[in-house]
């Protein structure tokens, strides 16, 4: 059978299945929404389908997919709701549970911090909309039609629009900004974006990012150095060094991974840096001439650099935590760790 007639017969099995009790409920998550469940092994023969057919078959995937994730969500809430109907007796003359005081999220900490010292040496916030076209998110950053990036495994597309997505990256929020404004441009870019990841201690399928560019004339890898030489030592310390390896980004040339020097071990080398006394931070480049032509800007008589970190990234390496999880989880026990009286 193709991969098409399996996602017709997985849709009708969902919607024939009566799911009355608890363990019916768990059985249907296991049979289909499970690491190893049938929905998972669909989604897997998706790289079989050829690329002309890859929209059509991904949205298909994705409508089996919420099908069989609003039919567990509601047979759950049918059954709390029953649960929940049961007398219950309290005293009305009882004192309230007092509420403690709250603090900050560690994350929002930690972009703060961030947005502090980019804000010393003259960038300034953007924002931008968290649903994206292709021009933005990808085709104006120099994005190949081919890219994997564009893959429905790795991007979440909108059911009804398939032309937009959910922001893979705020880079997008930096054509925005080129696109509306002349240079000089100094700015970050911060916000949440999403990735089709399988959810684990290392990754997520949303996270937050910052994002910064400086376009002006004259600007080198000089300035793109010491920017990020100056940003590292505010956030952790004047005695950390940096580090930059050559990569490859679409919207970047030439690009760079940026190291830090261990904040554990201090470059000694430890678990956390893997024994190499470096920890990667960030990913950062030269602006392609092709994304400022794109956003029509003079590449001959302006320049800039870009970078983009993960504030996850940051934030575990700044308070030694070890599971991304814990960040959205909202267990007051791990957030109240964070608290600044």
């Amino acid at each position: 059978m193709t991969l098409q007639e399996d996602i017709s017969k997985t849709e009708q099995e969902i919607i024939g299945q009566s799911l009355s009790t608890a363990e019916e409920a768990e059985a249907f998550r296991l049979e289909y929404l499970s690491k190893n469940g049938l929905i998972t092994n669909l989604f897997q023969r998706f790289r079989e389908v050829a690329p002309e057919s890859k929209k059509e078959v991904g949205l298909l995937l994705n409508k089996l997919k919420n099908l069989a994730e609003e039919k567990l969500q509601n047979a759950k809430q049918n059954l709390d709701s029953g649960a929940s109907r049961s007398k219950v007796n309290y005293d009305s003359s009882a004192p309230g549970i007092p509420f403690a005081n709250g603090s900050r999220h560690p994350l929002r900490l930690v972009a703060n911090e961030i947005y502090e010292v980019f804000s010393r040496i003259g960038f300034v916030l953007a924002e931008g909309p968290e649903i994206e076209d292709d021009w933005h998110n990808f085709s104006a950053l120099n994005f190949p039609e081919e890219h994997p990036a564009r893959d429905m495994q790795d991007t979440f597309f909108v059911m009804n629009d398939p032309g937009k997505a959910l922001r893979t990256h705020t880079s997008s929020v930096q054509v925005r900004m080129m696109e509306t404004q002349k240079p000089p441009l100094r700015m970050i870019m911060p916000g949440r974006v999403y990735r089709n990841e399988a959810i684990s201690a290392r990754a997520h399928c949303f996270f937050h990012q910052v994002e910064g560019i400086y376009i002006d004339e004259n600007v080198s890898f000089a300035d793109l150095k010491q920017t990020l030489l100056y940003f590292s030592r505010e956030l952790f310390g004047t005695e950390t060094q940096i580090r930059l390896r050559p990569s490859y980004f679409p919207f970047t040339e030439p690009s760079a991974e940026m190291d830090i020097s261990c904040t554990v071990c201090k470059g000694k080398g430890c678990n956390i840096c893997k024994y190499t006394g470096w920890v990667e931070i960030l990913g950062c480049g030269m602006i392609h001439p092709h994304v400022l032509s794109n956003s029509q800007i003079d590449p001959e008589k302006y320049t800039g650099f870009a970078f983009g970190m993960g504030i996850e990234r940051i934030a575990i390496l700044k308070y030694q935590v070890k599971d991304l999880r814990l960040f959205s989880q909202n267990d007051v026990r791990f957030l109240k760790q964070f608290k600044i009286s």
